[in-house]
């Protein structure tokens, strides 16, 4: 179960349409495939999104620090040794993105060679999720268009909305269009990607406050600090903490401060290891936790799906698992699938997918 090497993969695959929220948008998926081999012939696999306008990373920042400095730090080591792993990616500050799919393609190796799936490894509470989808910036009619089409396509009733531009009248009118045309049996939250000052948060939610919105995210930085606190301490819903909540440390100041009263997990950016450790914090504090999406891939919602089902605090609420649906394509060999406004994690050892070499051929950047 030794590691006998570690590949990065560039690939690029466009999306049907531009995503756009209040921190940037984005019009390609340039992740990076990262294969964990070991010596035993098995190969784990993980995506890694980068996000440049949230942690900085960049495609080939993540190829470069991947072949230069985890790779050799990792090769040698046994699947189980993990918290040595984590102990030597952490020496380098920054790259989460590069670091959890490490971590993650180690998790699906470790499954694959005991003939077990990721789900059971991490704690098996059951083999399912229901599905938010998360809405971009269009105009009003077009969004509720958009979650029309994907109820009835794929069962979907819970929305997340970007928020976060200005005036705030153009994003408290598309939540008011959204909640007149879908009706009151759809959940609907807001994430700001902090684009507003703590003051148009609360003109913002103090106009949507008839519409039954589940949560509020992000709606205002961080490093507001007083603002953000005025802010949650006035809402009647909880405020989930994403990108200023990363580590458990994070979660820590950010809920002890007053900041947040709920949280995002993101193994893209957390990886299985440290999600873990993320979850174990939310459950002793009694917080809500939204499994979150970094605009991943379908291996990257898949990695999401089998952490979120493995425990009963994630699997709660309807985790954010449907961006893949806005790719023009994808690199496995069987597509994802969501039914009944659920996805369902696969059979199989691991995570139970494979890569399909042709479309990895068609897209990857680096031949």
């Amino acid at each position: 179960m030794k590691i006998t090497s570690v590949e990065a993969i560039p690939f690029a695959i466009p999306y049907r349409k531009p995503l756009k929220f209040a921190s940037g948008e984005v019009h390609v998926a340039e992740h990076v495939l990262v294969r964990v081999h070991t010596d035993d012939g098995v190969v784990g696999v993980a995506e890694a999104p980068p996000r440049p306008f949230t942690y900085g990373e960049t495609q080939a920042g993540v190829l470069a620090v991947i072949e230069k400095i985890f790779a050799p730090q990792v090769v040698g080591l046994s699947l189980l040794e993990r918290e040595t792993m984590a102990t030597r990616l952490a020496r380098t500050v920054g790259n989460p993105a590069a670091k959890a799919a490490i971590d993650m393609a180690v998790w699906d190796a470790l499954g694959r060679t005991l003939d077990v799936q990721v789900t059971e490894l991490l704690g098996g509470y059951t083999d399912r999720m229901r599905v938010s989808h998360m809405l971009g910036f269009d105009e009003p009619a077009a969004m509720v268009a958009e979650a029309e089409r994907m109820r009835e396509r794929h069962g979907i009733t819970t929305f997340k909305v970007k928020v976060g531009r200005r005036p705030v009248g153009l994003d408290t009118a598309v939540v008011r269009a959204l909640r007149e045309g879908l009706g009151d049996d759809v959940e609907l939250y807001v994430d700001g990607n902090r684009g507003w000052t703590a003051s148009e948060s609360a003109m913002a939610m103090k106009e949507m406050s008839d519409l039954g919105l589940l949560f509020a995210e992000e709606l205002c930085p961080a490093d507001d600090v007083l603002g953000r606190r005025w802010l949650v301490s006035q809402l009647d819903v909880p405020f989930i903490a994403d990108e200023s909540a990363v580590t458990p440390a994070d979660v820590t100041r950010e809920v002890l401060g007053g900041s947040a009263t709920a949280i995002s997990i993101k193994v893209a950016r957390t990886g299985f290891t440290h999600s873990q450790r993320v979850h174990h914090l939310a459950e002793g504090l009694g917080l809500e936790v939204v499994m979150g999406n970094q605009i991943d891939g379908q291996l990257g919602s898949l990695c999401t799906v089998a952490f979120g089902s493995s425990y009963q605090l994630t699997s709660r609420r309807a985790g954010e698992l449907s961006n893949f649906l806005d790719m023009s394509d994808d690199l496995l060999t069987e597509p994802l699938e969501i039914h009944d406004g659920e996805l369902t994690i696969r059979p199989g050892a691991g995570l139970g997918v494979e890569i399909d070499p042709d479309k990895l051929a068609r897209y990857r950047q680096d031949t």
